[in-house]
């Protein structure tokens, strides 16, 4: 594409986006240990801190019935551990356990380790600075539909960061 060509439209670069993220993500998880849900879940607690069930399934957008399944899963491999609320003796704050915090920060350096070969692979130095101005481009966007989507209860988005 020249400069003297129109720019593509918006929807055009959009639907792009959304498709080269969305294979990528897939691209990465051959290397993934822990399946999405639990892996989300790891994150949410990893950058969120302690959270109750509800919380957990509002911020993925999923029934509480699902979000207690998986809680119990990672409850019985070690990964939460449920501790009082202290703002009400009647809910449980799901935390990290030593375990779970080793396992997504695990995780994410396999998918970093995956990407950083593949940038090694398939960038040169001038494609490396592209690239990196392109990051701050989609970071952008991403502030704009951080702002514009709607939030869980606790004001948070409804998704953990990947």
């Amino acid at each position: 594409m020249t400069d003297h060509e129109p720019p593509p439209s918006a929807a055009a670069l959009a639907a792009h986006l959304r498709s080269a993220i969305s294979g990528l993500v897939r691209a990465t998880r051959p290397t993934d240990q822990l399946a999405p849900s639990p892996a989300a879940v790891l994150d949410l607690l990893d950058t969120r801190g302690p959270l109750t069930t509800a919380e957990l399934a509002a911020a993925r957008g999923v029934r509480h019935q699902t979000m207690a399944a998986t809680v119990k899963d990672l409850t019985d491999t070690g990964h939460l551990t449920a501790g009082p609320d202290p703002a009400d003796a009647r809910k449980k704050l799901l935390a990290l356990t030593p375990a779970g915090g080793s396992a997504i920060r695990a995780e994410r350096h396999r998918r970093v380790a995956r990407l950083a070969d593949a940038v090694d692979v398939a960038l040169d130095d001038a494609d490396r600075r592209t690239l990196a101005r392109a990051l701050e481009l989609v970071d952008r966007i991403t502030d704009v539909v951080a702002e514009r989507r709607p939030a869980g209860p606790d004001g948070q988005p409804l998704t953990g960061d990947w």
